[in-house]
């Protein structure tokens, strides 16, 4: 399966996998899954240790190799873009990216966000 890892998943599998669902974690621990991972993900990380919302001890360039280990880096396209835009969805840029990646890719949003589940033709992968 492709899985493609909403922020907070990508956080918490990377630092506190107690957050994760025993089903999720399981998905993420089975190397026959691809894990991707969205460049929106990266700048999302970044942003909230900017502002305080989480602490990255180590040099950024560091933390983000080691972060993003086994990981494949989801493109970002105009079709994305489009797509994106075109969605029925709320007005977070950084959820429509991820959506419209797991639509234009083929992928499965594994999420904990209840306003990205069951996104009619996005298949999306609740944390539980």
């Amino acid at each position: 399966m492709r899985l493609l890892l909403d922020t907070h998943i990508w956080l918490w599998n990377f630092q506190d996998q107690r957050r994760l669902g025993r089903r999720v974690l399981r998905y993420l621990q089975d190397r026959e899954n691809e894990l991707w991972l969205s460049p929106i993900s990266t700048w999302e990380a970044l942003t909230l240790n900017y502002k305080g919302r989480i602490r990255i001890k180590e040099d950024l360039t560091t933390w983000l190799a080691r972060a993003t280990a086994g990981t494949h880096e989801a493109p970002l396209t105009h079709e994305i873009a489009l797509v994106a835009r075109q969605l029925p969805l709320h007005q977070d840029p950084a959820d429509r990216i991820l959506a419209a990646t797991a639509e234009v890719l083929d992928l499965t949003l594994v999420t904990a966000d209840e306003r990205l589940l069951g996104l009619g033709t996005i298949r999306t992968m609740a944390n539980r």
